[in-house]
């Protein structure tokens, strides 16, 4: 596939030179859920490859080391609804990109979202039909635990500091609280109507949550476990990133499949208020961004495509057409 640049990002980036804001670089993937496919995009000259699955791969992330790149979703041949026996899989992938994962692990019930810890050792994995996160060790090929939490578990993040996850129980309306060294979970928090995924600030002291059926972000204070305040977004919130200075929360609404929402809603925590929105894609559904905090990635799960965002100046300063159905991203410098 070939790049697609629009006139704005042109326009960006002959700014760029005069503002000494820097294109983007490093690499950008995407989960393709609609496609069965991985696509990468590679900043620097534009190139965007894709290569198929045998999943529908609803998110990827990068290892915390950056070695790797882990995909999780549902087996093509097992349908897109788990069967509490092994319906979906996790695939690990070393980095650079090759075409075949280099690691396959069957996951139990319906995997939605993966992380790893700090050393890019143990790979951590929501199963929302067991209500549970399924723990696995790389090195060794085997799960290692399996850990209890609220109802329906889909989106986890790890926090700063590498101690503890939080992970969005999407029907209990909470937020379970992991232990990393235990692998237990230590407690739940009470956020709102339908969490989907959760987000930290850079420092650790303020985690968010998308409350996709309230329309807000919810945010938490984390060294007392409880929610602190809502700020309202766009249409069903489903992703979110904070910038390094933590100034700035950047918010994907995907709306419905009938009526998409195509906004980014960009959250100043400290006001606890939205101060603009960015048009993207329809859909707008995952979120990343760049290790300086120059740029975010939005992926639109409608359009099949990736936003490039100027997080100073709210705009969308490029577009990359991927996979069908883009969900889940993630970048390496």
């Amino acid at each position: 596939m070939r790049k697609l640049i629009s006139a704005s990002l042109l326009l960006a980036f002959s700014l760029a030179a005069t503002s000494a804001l820097a294109a983007p670089s490093g690499t950008v993937f995407t989960a393709n859920e609609r496609g069965n496919s991985i696509s990468q995009i590679t900043l620097a000259d534009g190139k965007v490859s894709t290569i198929p699955l045998e999943i529908s791969p609803h998110n990827v992330q990068v290892s915390a080391d950056g070695k790797r790149l882990l995909a999780v979703g549902m087996n093509i041949h097992a349908g897109h609804h788990g069967s509490g026996q092994g319906g979906g899989e996790l695939q690990v992938f070393e980095l650079p990109l090759g075409s075949k994962p280099n690691l396959v692990l069957p996951v139990a019930g319906h995997p939605g979202h993966v992380v790893t810890d700090r050393d890019g050792k143990l790979a951590f994995v929501t199963d929302a039909d067991n209500n549970a996160v399924q723990v696995y060790e790389l090195e060794s090929r085997r799960q290692l635990a399996t850990i209890n939490t609220g109802n329906y578990p889909h989106g986890l993040r790890l926090s700063p500091d590498g101690r503890s996850l939080y992970v969005a129980n999407v029907k209990s309306d909470n937020v379970s609280v992991i232990d990393v060294v235990s692998l237990r979970e230590t407690g739940r928090i009470a956020v709102g109507k339908a969490p989907v995924q959760v987000g930290f600030a850079a420092d650790g002291k303020q985690a968010y949550v998308s409350l996709s059926a309230e329309n807000a972000l919810g945010l938490i204070d984390t060294a007392s476990r409880r929610l602190s305040g809502k700020v309202k977004v766009g249409r069903n919130p489903i992703q979110m990133y904070a910038t390094p200075d933590g100034g700035k929360v950047f918010v994907a609404n995907q709306g419905s499949s009938k009526q998409p929402d195509d906004r980014v809603s960009v959250v100043d925590p400290a006001a606890g208020k939205a101060i603009a929105e960015v048009k993207t894609g329809a859909g707008a559904h995952g979120v990343a961004i760049s290790g300086d905090g120059q740029y975010v990635f939005v992926s639109n799960i409608e359009a099949g495509s990736v936003s490039v965002i100027d997080s100073r100046q709210h705009r969308v300063v490029g577009t990359y057409q991927v996979g069908a159905g883009p969900n889940g991203i993630s970048y390496r410098d």
